[in-house]
């Protein structure tokens, strides 16, 4: 059965969300999603996606409170598009475009400004691993990737290995973490300096076996 949520933007100026009990947090507006929006400094001219939207409160949100004009939204359940797609409708929104995606499978737009993500708790690393390695791959440099969470030792690593660091902040038992893309391609691993003398050891070392091996030939 439809329940109908209420979110004031502001004074004489609200949203209204259709939900389905089968959908994440049904009953009242994420409060982990709304320390995510409320610790994120958005521009009104970011090109957004709302990954993993459920029935699409991101993105609206991003809509009316900012007047962005690029958002796509996505999901991996049909129910939550076609309610995502209800409440752009019911909102008056035009600007936001929702896609049944397992992750950015399906999202054939890249050079995102902001993906923002409340990714799933209950679940192994997998799906969160796919959202932050997709997500590097479809932002524009300088573009950030936004995620609410309330495990944080695994998201801070992955983040950080992935896009070489992550600024963390704390609300109510939330970590919002953002990492920014700084380059187009995934950082690579630190070669560890090697001193002149161990150089010349291996070296040595090396000229050994070349002798050993001409002994047989």
């Amino acid at each position: 059965m439809e329940k109908k949520l209420i979110y004031r933007l502001s004074p004489g100026h609200q949203l209204e969300f259709y939900t389905s009990p089968n959908l994440f947090s049904p009953n009242h507006i994420d409060h982990g999603t709304l320390a995510m929006l409320q610790h994120t400094t958005i521009d009104g001219s970011e090109k957004a996606l709302d990954l993993g939207c459920g029935y699409g409160f991101v993105g609206i949100f991003l809509a009316k409170k900012y007047g962005l004009k690029q958002i796509t939204m996505c999901d991996i359940d049909p129910q939550a598009v076609k309610m995502s797609q209800k409440n752009l409708h019911h909102n008056r929104i035009s600007t936001a475009r929702v896609v049944l995606s397992d992750g950015l499978d399906n999202i054939a737009e890249d050079q995102f400004s902001i993906i923002l993500s409340n990714p799933p708790y209950h679940t192994d690393f997998s799906v969160a691993k796919k959202f932050i390695e997709q997500s590097f791959k479809s932002l524009a440099v300088k573009g950030r990737l936004v995620l609410v969470v309330k495990r944080l030792l695994w998201y801070k690593n992955k983040m950080t290995s992935v896009f070489s660091g992550v600024k963390i902040k704390e609300d109510g038992g939330y970590y919002i973490l953002t990492a920014e893309k700084r380059s187009l391609n995934w950082p690579e691993k630190q070669q560890k300096k090697v001193k002149p003398k161990h150089k010349r050891k291996m070296a040595r070392s090396k000229a050994s076996k070349r002798k050993d091996k001409s002994r047989f030939i």
